[in-house]
């Protein structure tokens, strides 16, 4: 099967939502990459992580990420598809997330498809929109 016929049948990737990295590459950063780089990416400028509950298991897990503000509205591109943690978000409703040092509480978690043209998200958001899904959240406020 070829990278990108196995890409085509992989769980994340979903309508609106193309999975853009290859599963190899998915499952080398959950196993590896992901561990070493949550603890970092709290400090680190233009990194996040965002705070989320298993649908079924009810394990709290931390995630790196890249996010991107405009406003009250944050922005995540989904070049890996529709991943477990935005599907653990779209189910709880909500979810915490640390960006720039700041807790925030997102509120209202809704993905946008691939080829969404919203001038409101934030300009990196916009442009990753033209070929990735984007996860797009409220922010509510910050936490303690």
């Amino acid at each position: 099967m070829s990278a990108s016929s196995s890409r085509k049948h992989h769980p994340n990737n979903a309508s609106g939502v193309p999975m853009l990295v290859p599963p190899a590459l998915e499952s080398f950063q959950i196993k590896y990459i992901n561990p070493l780089m949550t603890p970092i990416s709290r400090k680190l400028p233009g990194m996040s992580v965002i705070k989320h509950t298993g649908r079924t298991s009810g394990t709290a897990y931390e995630t790196p990420v890249t996010a991107y503000r405009k406003g009250n509205t944050l922005a995540i591109g989904l070049i890996h598809g529709k991943t477990n943690w935005v599907k653990n978000v779209l189910a709880a409703g909500e979810a915490d997330i640390v960006v720039s040092r700041k807790n925030l509480h997102l509120v209202n978690p809704r993905v946008l498809p691939a080829g969404t043209k919203d001038p409101s998200l934030p300009f990196l958001a916009r442009t990753m929109a033209r070929r990735s899904g984007v996860f797009v959240a409220d922010i509510a406020g910050n936490i303690g």
